[in-house]
C-alpha cells in the first residue's frame, strides 16, 4: 500500500512538474507572441506616420506642380506653336492693322462696334462678372473674347485691386493669342514689367513682349529684349522660344 501511495505521489509530482513546464512554455510563447504583436504595432505606427508624412509631402508637391503648370501653360503654347510654324518677317509685315479706333475711346482699348463682344454699355457688367468671363473664355481658348473682357476690365476699372501681375500677364497673353491686338498685349505686359519687377511672371511678360515686337517687325526692340535673355536667362524655357529668332537676326545683321 505504501508503495502504491509513493508511486501515486511521484506521478502527481511529475504531472505537476509537466504542467508547470507546460505553463512556463505557454507563458514564454505568449510573451513572445505579445512581443511580436507589439513589434508589429510599433512598426505599423511608424509606417503610418511615414505614410501621413509622405501624403502631406505629396500634397505639397502636387500644389507646387499645379503652380508650375500654371506658369508654364502660357510658355507651352509658344513652344508648340513656334516648333512647327515660325512666322516669317514678310508675313508679319503684311498683316493687317492690329486695332480699330473709336474717337470717344482710347485707341489702345477700342474695337469696332460690330466686333464688340463685351457690350459694356448694354450689359453693365460688374467687375466680378467681367473678370469671370475673361478667365472662362481664356480657359476655353476663346482668346479674342477673353482679351476684350480683360481689356474692358482694365479700361472701366483702372484702379481695381484685382489688376495685379497675374491679371496683367493673362490679359497680355489673351491679347497676343487673339492675333489682333498687339497694342493691348504691350500695354498690359509693359505695365507688368514696370510695376512688378520681382513678379514670377516677369520673364514670361518679357518673352511675350519680344514675340510681339517680332510680329510687328520691330527687330531692334526684339533684339534688345532677347539680348537680356541671352545674358541672364540662357537656361530657361523662354530662351528656348526666343533663341532661334535671335540667331536669325544675329546672322542677318552680323551682331555678336
Amino acid at each position: 500500500m505504501k508503495w502504491i501511495k509513493s508511486r501515486n505521489l511521484s506521478l502527481l509530482i511529475l504531472a505537476g512538474t509537466a504542467i508547470s513546464l507546460n505553463s512556463c512554455e505557454s507563458i514564454e510563447r505568449f510573451e513572445a507572441k505579445a512581443e511580436k504583436i507589439n513589434r508589429y504595432e510599433r512598426v505599423s505606427l511608424h509606417l503610418s506616420k511615414e505614410n501621413r508624412d509622405l501624403k502631406a509631402q505629396i500634397g505639397r508637391l502636387q500644389d507646387q506642380v499645379q503652380v508650375l503648370k500654371s506658369e508654364k501653360n502660357f510658355l507651352q503654347i509658344k513652344l508648340d506653336k513656334y516648333a512647327g510654324d515660325k512666322p516669317t518677317m514678310a508675313s508679319v509685315k503684311s498683316s493687317p492693322s492690329s486695332s480699330r479706333s473709336i474717337a470717344s475711346v482710347a485707341p489702345k482699348f477700342s474695337v469696332a462696334p460690330s466686333q464688340d463682344l463685351v457690350k459694356f454699355d448694354v450689359y453693365k457688367w460688374t467687375p466680378s462678372q467681367i473678370l469671370a468671363m475673361a478667365e472662362k473664355e481664356f480657359e476655353a481658348k476663346n482668346y479674342e473674347k477673353s482679351a476684350q473682357f480683360f481689356t474692358t476690365f482694365s479700361h472701366q476699372f483702372p484702379g481695381h485691386e484685382r489688376i495685379n501681375d497675374a491679371f496683367l500677364f493673362q490679359a497680355g497673353v489673351a491679347a497676343y493669342e487673339s492675333g489682333k491686338h498687339q497694342d493691348w498685349t504691350l500695354s498690359h505686359l509693359e505695365k507688368l514689367v514696370q510695376e512688378y519687377p520681382t513678379s514670377k511672371y516677369y520673364r514670361g511678360a518679357k518673352l511675350w513682349m519680344a514675340l510681339t515686337y517680332l510680329e510687328q517687325g520691330k527687330e531692334s526692340k526684339f533684339f534688345h529684349t532677347v539680348e537680356e535673355f541671352r545674358k541672364k536667362y540662357r537656361n530657361t524655357d523662354e530662351w528656348k522660344v526666343l533663341s532661334p529668332h535671335y540667331e536669325k537676326i544675329v546672322q542677318k545683321y552680323k551682331r555678336n
